[in-house]
């Protein structure tokens, strides 16, 4: 965090069994690592904590009073002491069984910690035979049984007693099998009490907030002030990381020289403005200018456009590749897979060719034969195709540029930050190509100054005319009546001269593409043409079904998520997706706006197989009721760990983001950036020394799965 490292070995601090077992559980060798295992919550002066973020079968610890007790038996006999516990505000039950102990211990007016596996009986919380140490007060020993009594191994019953009487707060730690809250707890205090102060990392302690030292150990044992003053500069620090490396990375750029390409109101950009079949919205009109402004300087652009899927950004993207053109550069566009690279590069073609444009284009994709895999490597080496459209193919060796002066991405989030650089290092002479990233999953803006703070943002947010708004269904997998007339749906689409997607999370087994085509053509839809389609069939038989779709051969189409981006079908007008809640919030609103291209009125039909008192059940309700592509992002962003967001945790290196809300913490993260930039422009040496340990894999930020 912040260059900060403790490379001492946990084993030579703590007894060796119970570092054996933090090394089997977490991985923590080192006592850095162990540190930065934070709490998931605090006991007040040893107040009860609330179990409400823990799922049954999680492992919880709680601490109360317990106010009610009574022993009982069993239908079949067996002895039940059953208590319940208090902090004063909630009440949880526990159970123990055949335990004679814990009946003459547990009695009303008794504290304790608890901890054991949660689970819910009749409609209530309560934890089952879980272990328990008593609390110290006079007149009372401590007493631990079960897992608890790990807390013996690091230290006497009298330093135990003296700490656990001594802190305002007691940590409740995420625990694993064979190591619980309290053996982190007795962990972390023996740790701290053999460290030394550590030193500030930045050169002034942020205004407002603790120092670093003070924030390490108060996280773990607050004072009378609570944990989040410690938490505020933690979060800070998070912030700082992910700041620092896009702020350096545009400082980067900005030392870096880019071949001016100017807008030529005589060029092949204005001749293909003038014959465009429709007019550019306002957003298109806009963008179109800040990319324009910057492709005509010196120093790269590098710039993000995000928009809404069918909001336009092809066609801003190929007026900003002709600007390049006119200036006797070439461009790249990166596709993520080859479908959609064949289909950019026919689809560019055709404009091209009916405005009159004579710029050429080539694709260079993986499955090429080695005969027109060289004819295209020799076009673009020599200069003979102005725009290279191709997949990974295009950032392997042995691709060469005759003079490369725009990189396009098409689906940043397919891509990261080491791909997308390799090409814009392939330009002439030493310069830097300009760059346009894109994207149709919206971007919140704090991810966007995050995972992409070395990108200035454009967006799309209105639709070409003729768009209509796609309106969402769920189908009940459990309400047979809903299914039968989510198909009747299709058949009545099909029926007024329009088309389906029908959508599989999986290739095969129960519910996949090919048991779905063959129930569809056999009993469901015999009458009409059914098409298939999924990621293993030959890039040649996949092409031939797309093109057999789009030109109207074939009524239904059941896909897996190869047709998630790119493919342009406009008489398809209704998308049934099977088994909705095996997909990402940000995927199903792609695959959706796989319809509705058209000027005809649109539907998005969501099965889903899941009770509708379940939170899966409700995720897909809200994206039926919501086409706002922000909204939703946010709704995604909610719903999964920010490390996953930002990939900082893909790499199996260290993870960045423990505590930083990327939703709410927007004004920290604001607050950082702003902190960032101004520490490269002071003290640069100190801000890469600050982000060293971050790796190069996990500086991409970005989910790549």
């Amino acid at each position: 965090m912040l260059g900060w490292r403790d490379t001492r070995r946990i084993d030579d601090l703590i007894p060796k069994k119970n570092a054996a077992a933090l090394e089997k559980a977490f991985g923590y060798i080192t006592v850095d690592e162990l540190l930065l295992h934070f709490p998931r919550a605090w006991s007040h002066h040893g107040a009860g904590v609330n179990v409400d973020a823990a799922e049954p079968g999680d492992t919880v610890t709680c601490v109360g009073t317990v106010i009610s007790a009574r022993t009982g038996h069993t239908s079949t006999g067996k002895q039940m002491h059953r208590i319940t516990i208090s902090d004063g505000t909630g009440t949880l039950s526990a159970t123990f069984f055949q335990a004679r102990l814990p009946a003459r211990q547990l009695k009303a007016g008794v504290r304790a910690m608890f901890s054991g596996k949660l689970r819910i009986y009749r409609g209530q919380a309560e934890i089952s035979h879980p272990a328990y140490v008593i609390l110290p007060e006079p007149g009372r020993r401590q007493f631990a049984t079960g897992s608890l009594r790990t807390l013996g191994d690091f230290g006497s019953p009298e330093e135990l007693e003296e700490l656990l009487s001594q802190l305002e707060y007691l940590a409740v730690y995420p625990g694993k099998k064979g190591v619980t809250s309290w053996a982190l707890l007795g962990a972390v205090n023996v740790v701290l009490t053999q460290t030394s102060e550590i030193p500030e990392p930045l050169d002034v302690v942020p205004d407002g907030l603790v120092g670093f030292d003070e924030a390490i150990r108060g996280i773990h044992q607050p004072d009378a002030r609570g944990p989040e003053p410690f938490i505020e500069r933690l979060k800070y620090n998070e912030a700082l990381s992910l700041a620092l490396v896009m702020a350096l990375r545009r400082a980067d750029a900005a030392t870096r020289i880019a071949p001016g390409c100017p807008d030529l109101t005589d060029g092949q950009k204005a001749t293909m403005l003038a014959n465009l079949p429709f007019p550019l919205t306002a957003g298109q009109r806009e963008v179109n200018e800040e990319i324009s402004r910057e492709l005509a300087e010196r120093q790269p652009m590098s710039r993000l456009l995000q928009g809404e899927v069918g909001s336009g950004k092809t066609i801003v993207a190929l007026l900003a590749m002709l600007q390049a053109i006119d200036s006797g550069r070439q461009c790249a566009l990166l596709a993520p897979t080859e479908v959609l690279a064949v289909q950019h590069a026919r689809s560019i073609t055709a404009s091209l060719m009916a405005a009159g444009v004579p710029a050429t284009v080539t694709v260079l994709t993986g499955s090429m034969t080695v005969a027109r895999r060289r004819q295209a490597l020799l076009d673009t080496v020599s200069g003979q195709t102005d725009i290279v459209v191709g997949t990974h193919a295009l950032i392997q060796d042995g691709v060469e540029f005759f003079d490369l002066g725009l990189v396009v991405v098409d689906e940043q989030h397919r891509f990261g930050v080491e791909q997308r650089d390799r090409l814009r290092s392939a330009g002439r002479d030493g310069m830097t190509p300009h760059l346009l990233v894109m994207t149709a999953t919206p971007i919140p803006r704090t991810i966007a100054m995050t995972a992409f703070g070395d990108l200035r943002v454009s967006t799309l947010r209105e639709l070409p005319g003729g768009r209509r708004p796609i309106s969402s269904s769920v189908v009940p997998g459990a309400k047979p009546a809903w299914v039968n007339r989510a198909w009747e749906r299709i058949r009545e689409e099909v029926a007024a001269g329009r088309q389906a997607f029908v959508v599989c999370p999986r290739i095969d087994g129960e519910g996949g593409v090919t048991e779905t085509f063959e129930m569809l053509q056999g009993e469901i839809f015999p009458e009409l043409t059914v098409g298939l389609l999924h990621g293993r069939m030959h890039p040649e038989d996949k092409d031939r079904v797309m093109s057999d779709f789009a030109a109207g051969g074939i009524d239904v189409l059941v896909s897996t998520t190869v047709i998630e981006v790119g493919i342009d079908v406009p008489n398809a007008t209704v998308m049934y997706i099977r088994e909705a809640d095996n997909f990402g919030v940000s995927q199903l609103h792609q695959l959706r706006g796989r319809v509705g291209r058209g000027g005809h009125a649109s539907l998005c039909l969501l099965h889903t197989d899941q009770p509708e008192d379940t939170d899966s059940f409700a995720r897909i309700s809200a994206i039926a009721a919501t086409t706002d592509g922000f909204r939703l992002a946010e709704l995604d962003l909610r719903s999964r760990q920010e490390g996953d967001v930002l990939g900082t945790a893909q790499s199996g290196g260290r993870r960045h983001v423990r505590l930083l809300d990327l939703i709410d913490d927007a004004p920290m993260i604001e607050r950082a950036s702003r902190d960032a930039v101004e520490l490269v422009n002071r003290n640069r040496r100190l801000a890469e020394q600050l982000v060293s340990d971050v790796e190069v894999e996990e500086q991409e930020f970005i989910d790549k799965t």
